[in-house]
């Protein structure tokens, strides 16, 4: 082997600087050529990731640096990826902990280091943003070092090294005096061949390949990409495979590919300590181990993370049906739902009846995500509120509950704690910094559906949550999750008038406005009461052949309320859906007859 090896992952809270990191990694280390255009994160190569600033599939990328070839995993910090986040972890030797000069540790910077501490991996921290005037770089620290120790970081993992940073303006120093930042990596660089260990692996071994993500495209099907754990793998080779359940299946390995920089590259073969992607097996599933043929020695199985939450996903048949959309029959929906779980395993998809299908995921955001990019492809369907999965451990019902921790405004802090206590959610820990507040709570996962609109209402947008997974715990009768409120719903089908909804506005608050087209069910407002309201918005004005004084003056209307993908997830009750489509997204009733919708309502609560 001609190049040294070390295999690291980035590992922070959302939105404290990872990808923007790894840009100035590839950047500094000369791995681009100079006529090169790099476009600024280009770790996030979806869209959503890059409007969002989110990472949601692990990427892996590679550094040559003087001699080593450091490979580089930069993972989710958000708890809906955790499984991939904890897979990860079986791939590389160390961690940087990335941390915001500012904020400090957050759920998700304990969420992630908890995972590497528990895998033995060498953390190096990284304190990033330290040329923001609000940097409060030494208390920050204070505050990583209390994490480890409440984590239960053993000496050797306390002992860690710390590099300063500003991501954003590519400087570097290992001294937290913000004049000593120099404008290249090489510290950090320097810190990582030293401090990480080379993998722990076996060249001169038996083949033992193990894949920790999947990926998949529509030439070669499924992709696994992990660690060449011990010996050598080669194009074209034939190996064995043994699957989860232990049976052994031999493949050829059609493709191989290594990664430089951004791009997937083929090669010919690969050594053990190399993480490369394999292609040949259509079915290569998460945590099976490949070996050369009649030397079978499986690896440990890797955990993936059970999903928490589930909804169901239909073809749209609302009267608007296959007006907006490309992909709308319940083949091409099938098609699309099972191409995901091909790369992403932490996604189970059931069909539930002819036309419709039970997607569970790891929360709503996973699940959004999934729904936000049938949308962008072209996709129409409807799905329904999102429920959370009950099991039965040792006989007795459980439910999922998270950790959640708040940050808001002092003055706000009783509204929300009043809010939290009627969902089920029992208060930790409380403490106050600079006039905020923050909280933390143990809340059933139902509890948190629909409450992070009510949540950034109540703290006028100051409010920041977060929150992870903790554990499976008896389901207490606690009736949260459905919306108190009722709503305007259309009676008629047609265009909605100004007229009509200047009308209702005393009723409550408006989704649409004049000109839009409506359909009877669909919902068009929220009542300012608790019951629902069955409203005429397309009623025009009578017109009389004599001329009033001041009939002719303009409708002023408010704005109607806008209506995001997460807001419609949130908002719905039992028995409503939202309808989606490339261009539309509109809440409707699942009983589009009026009359049909009373007489079912009144047999409910009757």
């Amino acid at each position: 082997m001609d190049m040294k090896i070390r295999n690291v992952a980035i590992i922070a809270h959302v939105d404290h600087g990872k990808t923007t990191l790894v840009d100035q990694l590839l950047k500094k280390s000369g791995t681009f050529r100079e006529n090169e255009q790099v476009e600024d994160r280009v770790m996030d190569s979806n869209a959503i990731e890059r409007e969002r600033g989110i990472t949601i599939l692990a990427k892996t990328t590679a550094i040559n640096y003087n001699g080593y070839r450091i490979n580089i995993l930069d993972t989710p910090g958000h708890a809906d990826f955790g499984g991939e986040v904890e897979r990860i972890m079986n791939m590389v030797d160390g961690v940087l902990l990335l941390v915001d000069a500012y904020e400090g540790t957050m759920p998700q910077t304990r969420f992630v280091l908890k995972k590497a501490l528990d895998a033995k991996v060498k953390p190096i921290v990284v304190i990033n943003k330290v040329d923001k005037p609000t940097a409060r770089v030494d208390k920050v620290l204070d505050e990583v070092i209390d994490l480890f120790i409440e984590l239960g970081a053993t000496d050797e993992q306390l002992d860690f090294k710390v590099a300063y940073v500003s991501a954003l303006n590519g400087t570097c120093s290992l001294d937290p005096d913000i004049n000593t930042q120099h404008d290249n990596y090489d510290d950090l660089f320097n810190l990582i061949i030293d401090e990480i260990p080379e993998p722990d692996v076996d060249v001169n071994g038996d083949l033992q390949f193990q894949p920790a993500l999947l990926d998949y495209n529509e030439f070669v099907g499924r992709i696994g990409i992990g660690l060449v754990k011990s010996g050598e793998i080669k194009v074209n080779e034939m190996v064995s495979c043994v699957r989860l359940d232990g049976s052994i299946k031999h493949f050829r390995i059609q493709k191989l590919f290594g990664f430089l920089g951004l791009k997937r590259i083929e090669i010919e073969k690969a050594h053990a300590g190399d993480i490369v992607a394999i292609a040949g097996l259509m079915d290569i599933s998460v945590g099976e181990t490949v070996c050369d043929i009649g030397k079978e020695k499986a690896l440990p199985i890797l955990r993936i993370d059970e999903p928490t939450l589930k909804m169901t996903f239909m073809t749209n048949n609302s009267p608007f049906a296959g007006k907006e959309g490309k992909f709308i029959t319940a083949s091409k929906i099938g098609d699309r739902l099972f191409r995901e779980t091909q790369r992403d395993v932490s996604l189970k998809v059931e069909q539930s009846g002819n036309e419709s299908w039970t997607v569970s995921g790891r929360g709503e955001l996973h699940l959004g995500i999934l729904i936000e990019n049938m949308r962008r492809e072209g996709y129409e369907l409807q799905v329904s509120k999102p429920e959370v999965i009950i099991k039965e451990i040792d006989g007795v019902k459980c439910e999922p509950y998270e950790d959640v921790q708040i940050e808001v405004p002092e003055e706000n802090v009783g509204n929300v704690i009043e809010a939290l206590g009627l969902r089920g959610a029992r208060m930790e820990n409380m403490t106050n910094v600079n006039n905020l507040v923050r909280l933390n709570y143990v809340i059933p996962s139902r509890g948190l559906i629909g409450f992070s609109t009510d949540f950034m209402t109540m703290t006028k947008g100051y409010g920041i949550i977060n929150h992870t997974f903790n554990e499976y715990m008896p389901v207490e009768n606690v009736n949260v999750g459905e919306r108190k409120l009722g709503v305007l719903v259309s009676m008629e089908n047609g265009k909605a008038t100004a007229y009509a909804i200047g009308n209702l506005e005393d009723r409550g608050v408006m989704f649409i406005e004049p000109g839009c087209e409506v359909y009877e069910g669909m919902i068009v407002g929220e009542c300012n009461r608790e019951n629902d309201l069955a409203v005429n918005v397309v009623k025009g004005k009578q017109l009389t052949n004599t001329r009033a004084a001041g009939s002719d003056h303009t409708v002023v209307l408010k704005r109607p309320r806008p209506l995001t993908l997460e807001y419609c997830l949130d908002y719905i009750n039992t028995d409503e859906l939202v309808e989606i489509t490339p261009e539309s997204i509109r809440l409707r009733k699942s009983i589009l007859n009026t009359e049909q919708r009373k007489k079912f309502d009144a047999k409910k609560n009757g």
